[in-house]
């Protein structure tokens, strides 16, 4: 790729250009890699990644020296194209296919509208959702679909994907080498499924986004606890989904509640230094009230039908929360009913910790103390510091300060984000000064 003779000013700070570089990737890797992989088949998805994380390497060495570009998500674009052509043209694979190959990424618009060209009413439109789709064909296990579209097209790391699953990235790196080798074993083609087809992998697309909001609404590495654009971009995605005939179903809609209703709260998670700020300590009157209404509103429409999953009770959960005036007045009976019932269809270790909460809410420190004993398969939570930071607060009540406050370590050692250690530490010297008294 040649260098402009006139070098532009840098527009952002050299210190910058490496969380810039990771955002548009965040933004623009998923829409990139979708158009490539219509392209080249579905077969070549490995391909396509491969030609966009390519184009982040080099926007990661050129702009330290050349600048960033006036329009940086337009030259990653263009690189990616640039960098397929010449693949195209190496490969002899491509040979029958050339010309037409070329011509279509030549007229390529730089920055590919998600909204254009469906070829049917019953597709969908956005392009991102479309390979979604494609990652989560029946044929392909639901684990491992759910963790080749996190990586494909929301350019979660693998460690990323192993937090979300509270598995190893050793584990989750053997799902992806297996999706794809299936991918290519089956030569599943790049498609928009319809009628039942489509039915049947919504579940799949419905756990990516899911685990995509997650992974905004709490981080699982880095400076910050809340990363904003993830969430709202699983909100788009989501919101995309249900308003198309294909995703305008109850779970869809209890999904898109959820998501609205948790994401009233993110400007209030944390204060102006970045430090954790817990659901009591929060400003209510920050919270964004046009987003829990339209929150309320998906959420009626979830009750279509008699369908009720998991995404209904978390909605109900997540109402429960915005609708209460006041902390004190926040309906733990109501919630630890539906957890009751959370547990039926989830019984899953994370799901049973969030209900001990409700349990000592409602019954408690000791009863609270009780549930975590009773989860099942407590050992998966080993590596999971919330299990000690909740048996600490329990403790804590119970004025145990002592066991608090090695819960309370253990918790430490294991937090990896700045803002949770920060606050694990503040009660662990809060523990440690009622021990001694």
């Amino acid at each position: 790729m040649s260098i402009p003779e006139n070098i532009p000013e840098p527009t952002v700070p050299t210190e910058g250009i490496g969380p810039l570089a990771e955002h548009l990737f965040r933004h623009e890797a998923g829409k990139l890699v979708s158009v490539l992989t219509g392209i080249f088949g579905l077969d070549r998805l490995q391909l396509a990644e491969d030609v966009v994380q390519e184009a982040l390497v080099k926007a990661l060495q050129t702009w330290p020296y050349y600048g960033v570009p006036k329009n940086p998500a337009a030259w990653l674009t263009q690189t990616a194209k640039n960098l397929a052509l010449d693949i195209i043209r190496r490969e002899k694979l491509f040979s029958d296919k050339q010309p037409q190959i070329v011509t279509f990424i030549e007229n390529w618009a730089n920055e590919c509208d998600p909204e254009d060209s469906p070829a049917f009413d019953s597709e969908i439109k956005d392009r991102r959702l479309q390979l979604m789709f494609a990652c989560c064909h029946p044929l392909i296990p639901q684990e491992a679909q759910t963790a080749l579209a996190l990586k494909t097209l929301c350019g979660f790391s693998p460690a990323e994907i192993a937090s979300a699953f509270l598995t190893s990235e050793a584990a989750i790196a053997k799902r992806l080498v297996r999706a794809r080798q299936k991918i290519r074993e089956l030569n599943l083609p790049f498609e928009i499924p319809s009628g039942e087809e489509s039915s049947a992998r919504l579940d799949g697309v419905l756990q990516s986004l899911y685990l995509l909001f997650n992974e905004g609404y709490k981080a699982s590495s880095g400076d910050n606890l809340v990363r904003e654009e993830l969430c709202r971009e699983a909100i788009r995605l989501t919101s995309s989904l249900a308003a198309h005939p294909v995703g305008s179903l109850p779970r869809v809609h209890a999904l898109l509640a959820l998501m609205l209703l948790n994401a009233a709260r993110l400007t209030t998670r944390t204060d102006t230094a970045g430090n954790i700020l817990r659901l009591k300590e929060q400003d209510r009157a920050r919270w964004d009230h046009r987003s829990i209404a339209r929150g309320m509103f998906h959420l009626a429409h979830s009750a279509a039908g008699d369908e009720v999953t998991e995404y209904h009770l978390q909605a109900g959960i997540a109402a429960c929360h915005c609708t209460a005036p006041d902390y004190e007045s926040t309906d733990w009976p109501r919630i630890l009913a539906l957890y009751d019932r959370l547990v039926e269809l989830d019984n899953s270790p994370v799901v049973a910790l969030n209900r001990a909460v409700a349990v000592a809410h409602v019954e408690g420190p000791q009863a609270g103390i009780d549930a975590l004993e009773a989860i099942a398969h407590r050992e998966t939570l080993g590596s999971y510091y919330l299990l000690y930071a909740v048996r600490a607060e329990f403790e804590s009540q119970l004025q145990n300060h002592e066991a608090a406050a090695s819960h309370l370590r253990k918790a430490l050692a294991l937090a990896e984000l700045k803002s949770e250690q920060a606050l694990l530490a503040k009660r662990l010297e809060d523990a440690e000064l009622q021990r001694t008294e």
